[in-house]
């Protein structure tokens, strides 16, 4: 075969280009469970921490084993809601959201052309009284995302923690690589009742007479990341508005426990059932998905009638 024409170097060009792609698509596939658990422990290390279980250092010293043995030690139940703020599903104890499954819930809450079905928001509750929720986003550069923990029964923030794609070192990265930009929201109140329900401040949050921030749904922006806050204000906004439903009104109620509250919520047809039938409270009433024990069904047929 003549080796100077040019059948030969297309032919050759062809074959290299083949071998290479298949050695790609060979070594990705086998390292593909690896990069899933890495994923996974990353992701759960940033609940625990969000959590109030340690720093996120603490957890980083931790193997993926330990993280996933901690993890299951302290989650109590972990369920997904709809918008309507009613429970959808039980969620395995050792399921955790990636980043590209919040993105794809992401574009369910917001609709358009890339949403795929209804969204099916996860809801993390704690052994340590904390109910953990993630949020995702756009920063300036790329997506943004975090895990948010509340006091269970209450719109105070107790521990928050975030992460990013591609945002600027020393500025928009500090939404992750800043432990105190992180604790302002440790304490602060959420108002599930406004469409603003957190607010990232530029030019500085409300302070009181001595400095100090008020206790209050604000807090300061980063300064020199004006885009990156704004982000993450905006996907604060987005996801725990869509949890308002679920979380607002039981905290307007009264409730003392958001999701196994078959008793406490304000006219709910089945107050005196002695089952965990998980009443949920919405803007619209109150809901009792799946309970069928006796008790629950005279009370709900009584109250139709």
């Amino acid at each position: 075969m003549n080796t100077n024409n040019n059948v030969y170097t297309v032919i050759y060009t062809t074959i290299i280009v083949v071998v290479v792609a298949a050695l790609l698509a060979f070594v990705s596939q086998s390292l593909k469970a690896k990069q899933d658990a890495n994923e996974k422990a990353e992701t759960i290390s940033q609940m625990l921490t969000a959590a109030q279980y340690g720093t996120k250092a603490e957890m980083d010293k931790l193997s993926n084993t330990a993280k996933l043995e901690k993890y299951a030690q302290e989650i109590d139940e972990a369920y997904t809601i709809n918008l309507k703020g009613e429970k959808v599903s039980d969620l395995p104890l050792d399921k955790v959201y990636s980043p590209g499954e919040l993105k794809r819930q992401n574009y369910n809450i917001k609709g358009g052309a890339n949403k795929t079905g209804e969204p099916e928001l996860p809801v993390f509750l704690f052994k340590n009284g904390t109910v953990v929720v993630p949020i995702y986003g756009a920063g300036l550069w790329g997506p943004i995302w975090g895990y948010i923990a509340f006091e269970q029964g209450t719109p105070v923030i107790k521990g928050a923690y975030f992460d990013h794609e591609s945002e600027t070192a020393g500025l928009g990265a500090k939404i992750k690589d800043d432990p105190a930009f992180q604790n302002e929201f440790v304490g602060e109140k959420v108002d599930f009742s406004n469409a603003n329900v957190f607010e990232i401040v530029k030019g500085g949050a409300p302070k009181d007479a001595e400095g100090k921030s008020l206790i209050d749904n604000k807090i300061d922006a980063i300064t020199g990341a004006t885009m990156t806050s704004q982000g993450l204000d905006a996907a604060i906004d987005t996801w725990l508005g869509a949890y308002a439903n679920h979380f607002g009104v039981a905290i307007l109620l009264g409730s003392t426990d958001m999701q196994k509250n078959p008793c406490k919520c304000a006219s709910c047809p089945c107050e005196d059932c002695p089952c965990d039938c998980h009443c949920t409270p919405g803007q619209d009433g109150c809901h009792c998905p799946g309970c069928e024990c006796p008790e629950c069904s005279g009370n709900m047929k009584h109250k139709e009638d």
